[in-house]
């Protein structure tokens, strides 16, 4: 098993306005952005799951092949600075991220 981390240059989190959070990754090359598209390894109902919000509040999934990025975009549980909201740049938003693995190494 490969972990995100290890094939990723950059995971990140960061507000989308006050109501929306987004998640970037950018892949070290272009090889392992194009084994993550191809393993459908960020998907909707994964960033659901993650993230612990319906599946309707997954905004979208967008790959950025010039950049060997994908970035989803959630609603975000709370509004950025609404009372008891604790990150209000939402960059502290990522950690889910960073437990994924790869499927199988290839032989």
């Amino acid at each position: 098993m490969t972990r995100l981390v290890d094939v990723a240059l950059v995971i990140r989190s960061k507000n989308a306005g006050p109501y929306e959070l987004t998640l970037d990754i950018l892949f070290k090359d272009r090889a392992w952005y194009d084994r993550a598209l191809r393993e459908d390894l960020i998907n909707a109902p994964l960033i659901a799951r993650l993230y612990g919000v319906p599946l309707a509040d997954v905004l979208g999934i967008v790959a950025f092949a010039p950049a060997n990025a994908i970035k989803a975009t959630i609603k975000r549980p709370m509004v950025s600075g609404a009372i008891g909201e604790t990150d209000v740049y939402g960059a502290q938003q990522h950690a889910p991220l960073l437990t994924l693995m790869f499927g199988n190494d290839p032989a």
